[in-house]
C-alpha cells in the first residue's frame, strides 16, 4: 500500500497537483488508481476474504473513480478542489498515512481506525421528524481548541486523515469565534465530508467552500419534494436545489445522504431519483442511511421492512455495478466495509458528539468516556479505542467475520450490531456497564418491547438474505 504498482507515491502528489489542471494527466492517475484497486482487491486478496466481497469493493471504488471522472468533464470541481480530491484525499487520506497506521499496529497489535465523526455542535435550524441527533437549539458545543486537540491527535496517533463532521447542522457551529471552516483552514492537509441539510449554503458559502477546497458537502434529501418536506420541513427541498446550484457554480464536489424508511424505501432505489441527484443535479456520491429508531420520538414503525430492505439491496448493487454511481447503503453494502466499521475496527471508524461523548457508532448511544476528561486526566484518543465497550464490539466483529477465512465469513449482508444483532449488543452495552447518552438512548435500553421488536427485524432480515449470501458469497472461489 505504501506504492502504487505503476506510480511510486512519492510521485502521487506532484501527479495530483498536475491532475488539477491537465484532463490527460487526470485520466492517467485515475486509470492508474482503478488498477491498483483492482490489482489489491481482486488479483491479491491479501485478507482472504470472499471472492464477490472484494469485486463488490472494486466496483463500489470504479465507480467513485467514474463519478469523479464525471464531475471534471462536466466543470463541476474547481482547481483548488481538484488538489484537495486528487493531492488530499487520495493522496493523504489513502496512502500519507500508511507508515503512522503502520507504527500503531506495531504498538496496539490491531489496525487503527481510517476516521472519525465528530458532531461539533448540537444546534440545527431544522427538527427533522426521527432524527437520531435529537438536535435543538440548545444542545452543547465542543470547544474549538478541542475539536481541533482531537484532530491533531488522531493525525499524531495513526496518521487519519479523513474526518466526517456531522451535527447538528455543522455550518452553526461557532467557538471561541471560529468555525468549521476554520478547522478546515488549520488542517489543510485533510479532507473533511460534511452531513449538512444544505439550507445555509448560499453562494457566498460555496465560494468559501471552494476556496478552501478539502471540504464535501453530504446533503440529506428524503426523496424529492413531497418526502423532503414531509420529514424536514415546508420548502426545504427548494433551498436544497439552490445550495446545489451553488455548488456546482462554484465547482464544490457534493453528494447526498439519504434516510431510507418504510416510507421512501421504493423511490430511492429507483432510476428516477438516481438520474435526477446524480446525472441532473450533479451529486458524486450518495450515502443510504437506514432509519434508526434512535433519537427524537423513536419509533420501529418508520424502519424499512426487512423486504424493502432486501429490495433496496439489489437495486443499489444494481446502479453501482451497471451505471458505476457511487452510492453506498450503511447496511445492504456491507459487503464492501468488511461488515460493521463502529468502535475503531481496522479500517473503520467511531464517534464524538457536541459534549465530548464518545461511542462506537452515531447510531450507537452508548458510551464509557468523554474526550474532554480524557484529556484533562493525561489521556487521548488511544485512551478510548481500548476501553473495554470498543474492545468486546470489534470481539465480536471478528467473530462474526472480521478475522475469519473467507468460507466462514458471517452474512455481511446483515453487518450492523444495533439493527442486526441487537442482543449482542445488549449483552455488550450491559456487561461493559457503558451509560446511554441521552434520555432517549436511556428509553430505548430500558424498553422491552423496543429491544424485542429490533431483536425480531435482525432475525428476519437474517431470513430473508442467508439463501442469497451462501450462493452469491460464500459458494463462489
Amino acid at each position: 500500500m505504501s506504492k502504487l504498482r505503476f506510480v511510486p507515491v512519492n510521485l502521487l502528489t506532484r501527479l495530483s497537483v498536475l491532475a488539477s489542471f491537465n484532463k490527460i494527466t487526470r485520466n492517467f492517475l485515475l486509470n492508474q488508481i482503478n488498477q491498483r484497486i483492482y490489482r489489491d482487491l481482486i488479483l491479491a486478496n491479501p485478507d482472504d476474504r470472499p471472492l464477490k466481497v472484494q469485486e463488490d469493493k472494486y466496483v463500489m471504488g470504479r465507480a467513485l473513480i467514474s463519478s469523479t471522472r464525471s464531475a471534471f468533464e462536466h466543470g463541476h470541481i474547481s482547481k483548488k478542489a481538484a488538489r484537495g480530491l486528487l493531492s488530499v484525499f487520495l493522496g493523504n487520506v489513502f496512502f500519507g498515512g500508511f507508515y503512522k497506521r503502520k507504527d500503531f499496529i506495531e504498538r496496539h497489535g490491531f489496525k487503527p481506525p481510517m476516521f472519525i465523526t465528530i458532531s461539533p455542535g448540537g444546534a440545527c435550524n431544522l427538527k427533522c421528524i426521527g432524527c437520531y441527533a435529537a438536535s435543538t437549539e440548545n444542545l452543547g458545543k465542543l470547544l474549538f481548541s478541542t475539536f481541533d486537540q482531537i484532530i491533531k491527535d488522531a493525525k499524531e496517533s495513526w496518521g487519519a486523515n479523513f474526518f466526517v463532521i456531522s451535527g447538528g447542522e455543522p455550518l452553526l457551529y461557532k467557538s471561541e469565534g471560529k468555525t468549521l471552516l476554520d478547522i478546515a483552514q488549520l488542517h489543510s492537509d485533510c479532507f473533511f465530508l460534511m452531513y449538512t441539510n444544505g439550507t445555509l449554503i448560499d453562494e457566498k458559502m460555496a465560494q468559501k467552500l471552494a476556496e478552501l477546497g478539502n471540504i464535501t458537502p453530504s446533503i440529506s434529501v428524503e426523496g424529492f419534494e413531497r418526502e423532503t418536506d414531509a420529514r424536514r420541513g415546508k420548502g426545504v427541498f427548494q433551498k436544497i436545489l439552490v445550495a446545489m446550484q451553488n455548488l456546482r457554480d462554484a465547482g464544490v464536489p457534493f453528494g447526498i445522504s439519504i434516510t431510507a424508511t418504510c416510507k421512501n424505501a421504493e423511490l430511492i432505489g429507483s432510476q428516477e431519483f438516481a438520474d435526477f441527484f446524480f446525472k441532473q443535479q450533479g451529486a458524486i456520491y450518495g450515502w443510504i442511511f437506514h432509519y434508526m429508531p434512535i433519537g427524537r420520538e423513536f419509533t420501529l414503525d418508520l424502519l424499512p421492512t426487512p423486504e424493502q430492505r432486501v429490495s433496496l439491496l439489489h437495486k443499489i448493487w444494481k446502479l453501482v455495478r451497471e451505471e458505476e454511481i457511487f452510492i453506498a447503503d450503511f447496511w445492504n453494502s456491507g459487503t464492501a466495509s468488511d461488515g460493521c466499521i463502529c468502535a475503531a475496527r481496522g479500517g473503520g471508524y467511531f464517534y464524538i458528539d457536541w459534549n465530548g461523548d464518545v461511542m462506537p457508532c452515531v447510531f450507537v448511544p452508548y458510551s464509557l468516556h468523554n474526550i474532554v476528561d480524557v484529556y484533562k486526566n493525561g489521556g487521548n484518543l488511544d485512551t478510548v479505542i481500548a476501553s473495554k465497550l470498543f474492545a468486546d464490539i470489534r470481539d465480536w466483529q471478528a467473530r462474526y467475520g472480521y478475522e475469519l477465512p473467507a468460507e466462514n465469513v458471517g452474512n455481511w449482508l446483515c453487518p450492523c450490531i444495533i439493527r442486526d444483532h441487537h442482543a449482542e449488543l445488549y449483552k455488550i452495552v450491559e456487561s461493559t456497564g457503558a451509560h446511554p447518552v441521552g434520555e432517549e438512548a436511556k428509553e430505548a435500553l430500558l424498553d422491552q418491547t423496543y429491544r424485542e421488536g429490533l431483536i425480531k427485524y435482525g432475525k428476519e432480515v437474517g431470513h430473508l438474505t442467508h439463501d442469497y449470501w451462501q450462493k452469491e458469497y460464500l459458494a463462489q472461489k
